[in-house]
C-alpha cells in the first residue's frame, strides 16, 4: 500500500489523537496531584497554626474545636507507639515557628503530624487521608481510548470497500473487463461509486461485445465472395490479367487478416497463442502475407535464435512494416537486419514530416498513402507494445531505419529444430 494512501493517513491522525489524549492525561495526572498535595499541605498547615495557638494558650479549647471541626486527626497518646512513629516516619515536610514547629511525616502509608511546643510533643494521625491514586483518571482515559479505537475501526470498515473497488479497477486498467465484479455491499456514497463503476464497466462490456459481432460478422460475410472470386479468377485462362485479378483477390483476403488484428489490438491484446518460433520462420510469414518479391527484401541476420511470440500477430506487425517500406521507398526495397537487440527495418527515402508518435495514431496517412486506412503503424505498434518491445525511428544517410527493440523481452534460448516443431504441433 502506498505511503500517501487515504488508509495511512487516518491511521496517522488517530495515532496522534491518542498520543496526544495520552500526554494530556499525564499532564492533567501530575496536575491533580500537585493540586491533591497543595490541600493537603493546607489543611496541615490549619491544624499545626491552631495546634500550636491552643497549646501556647493564645486560643481556648472551643475555639480550637471550631477551627477543626470536621477534621478527623486524633493524637496518638501510646507512648511506645508514638516514639517508633517518631523514630522511623520520613519527614515530608518541617515548619519552624516562634511559638513551635511542626512537621508532616509519612509511616506505614499514613500521614502523621508532629506539633512540639517547648518541650511538649502532640502527634495526630491523619485518619482520612488516601494515598493518591490514579484510578479515576486511569478508567476515564480507557475509556476515551476505546471509543477512539472503536471510531478508528469503524471508519476502517467504512473505507475498506475503496481497497476492493481500486482492485476491480485495476483488473479493468488490464483490459481484463470480464473479471470486473460488482463490489458494492452497502447504500453508502463508496459503495454508490462501487455500483455506478460497475454499471460503466457493463455498458463498455456491452460495447465491445457489440462492437466485435459486428466486425467479424462483417469479416465472415466478405470471406465468402472473395474465396468464391479467387477460385473463379484462379480458373479462367491464365494471362496478365488473369494474374492481377488473383492478387487483387489476395490482397483483399490479406486486409480481411489485417482487419481482424485491428480488432485485436483495439481490444486491448491478450497474448492467449505465443509459442516458441524461430525468427525466420516469422519473416518468411511476413514475406509470404505481404505478396512482394523476395528478391525486395533484404534480410541480414547476425546469427540463429528463437523467440516466444503470438506468431500470427508477429508476423502481421513486420509485414506492415515491409509494406510501408516498400510504399515509401523510391527503390521499392527495404534491408531487415537482425540482431538479438533489435530489428531494423531499413529503406531509401524522405525523412519523416513528423514524430513518430503522429504516424502511429490511428488513421493517419502519409503524403503518398491515398489508398492506405493509415491503420499500418498503429497496428504494429500494439502487437509490438503487448510483446513488451518499443517501435523507434532514426533518419541517418538519406535512410528511414524504423527499429523494434528489446528484443531481449521476446528472446529464448537456443533450441534445437525438434523441440520446435513440437512447440508448434502443441
Amino acid at each position: 500500500m502506498k505511503r500517501s494512501s487515504v488508509f495511512y493517513t487516518i491511521t496517522f491522525i488517530f495515532v496522534l489523537a491518542l498520543t496526544s489524549i495520552f500526554l494530556a492525561f499525564l499532564w492533567l495526572m501530575d496536575y491533580d496531584k500537585q493540586n491533591y498535595t497543595r490541600e493537603l499541605n493546607a489543611k496541615y498547615s490549619t491544624i499545626a497554626k491552631n495546634t500550636l495557638f491552643y497549646m501556647s494558650g493564645i486560643i481556648n479549647e472551643k475555639e480550637y474545636n471550631r477551627q477543626l471541626e470536621g477534621i478527623s486527626m486524633p493524637e496518638i497518646t501510646d507512648e511506645q507507639t508514638k516514639e517508633e512513629i517518631l523514630k522511623n516516619a520520613m519527614v515530608l515536610e518541617e515548619i519552624s515557628a516562634d511559638i513551635g514547629s511542626s512537621a508532616i511525616m509519612l509511616h506505614n502509608k499514613h500521614h502523621y503530624l508532629k506539633v512540639q511546643h517547648i518541650d511538649k510533643i502532640l502527634l495526630l494521625k491523619d485518619s482520612d487521608y488516601q494515598p493518591y491514586r490514579y484510578d479515576i483518571i486511569k478508567i476515564i482515559f480507557s475509556l476515551v481510548a476505546l471509543i477512539l479505537l472503536a471510531a478508528y475501526i469503524f471508519v476502517i470498515r467504512k473505507l475498506k470497500p475503496l481497497r476492493k473497488l481500486k482492485r476491480q479497477i485495476d483488473i479493468f486498467a488490464k483490459g481484463e473487463i470480464d473479471k470486473v465484479k460488482n463490489v458494492s455491499s452497502g447504500n453508502d456514497e463508496i459503495s454508490e461509486v462501487a455500483e455506478a463503476f460497475y454499471d460503466a464497466v457493463s455498458q463498455i462490456k456491452s460495447l465491445n461485445n457489440s462492437r466485435k459481432l459486428f466486425l467479424r460478422n462483417i469479416m465472415h460475410e466478405l470471406k465468402t465472395p472473395i474465396t468464391k472470386g479467387r477460385i473463379t479468377a484462379e480458373m479462367i485462362q491464365k494471362d496478365k490479367n488473369q494474374e492481377r485479378l488473383v492478387s487483387v483477390f489476395q490482397k483483399l483476403e490479406s486486409l480481411i487478416n489485417e482487419f481482424a488484428a485491428v480488432e485485436q489490438v483495439t481490444s486491448n491484446i491478450s497474448l492467449n497463442n505465443t509459442k516458441i518460433c524461430l525468427i525466420d520462420d516469422v519473416i518468411d510469414e511476413a514475406i509470404d502475407i505481404a505478396i512482394v518479391e523476395r528478391s525486395a527484401v533484404t534480410i541480414n541476420k547476425l546469427n540463429d535464435f528463437s523467440v516466444n511470440i503470438d506468431f500470427k500477430l508477429f508476423a502481421i506487425a513486420i509485414k506492415n512494416m515491409i509494406d510501408n517500406a516498400l510504399k515509401y521507398s523510391p527503390d521499392k526495397h527495404v534491408n531487415i537486419t537482425i540482431s538479438d537487440k533489435k530489428i531494423k527495418f531499413v529503406n531509401k527515402g524522405e525523412r519523416l514530416k513528423q514524430e513518430l508518435a503522429h504516424y502511429i495514431e490511428p488513421f493517419t496517412k502519409g503524403d503518398n498513402a491515398q489508398k492506405s486506412f493509415g491503420l499500418g503503424l498503429y497496428i504494429v505498434d500494439n502487437i509490438i507494445r503487448a510483446h513488451k518491445l518499443n517501435l523507434a525511428y532514426e533518419y541517418k544517410n538519406g535512410l528511414n531505419i524504423f527499429s523494434f527493440e528489446n528484443l531481449e523481452n521476446i528472446l529464448v534460448a537456443q533450441i534445437d529444430s525438434d523441440e520446435i516443431k513440437n512447440s508448434e504441433i502443441a
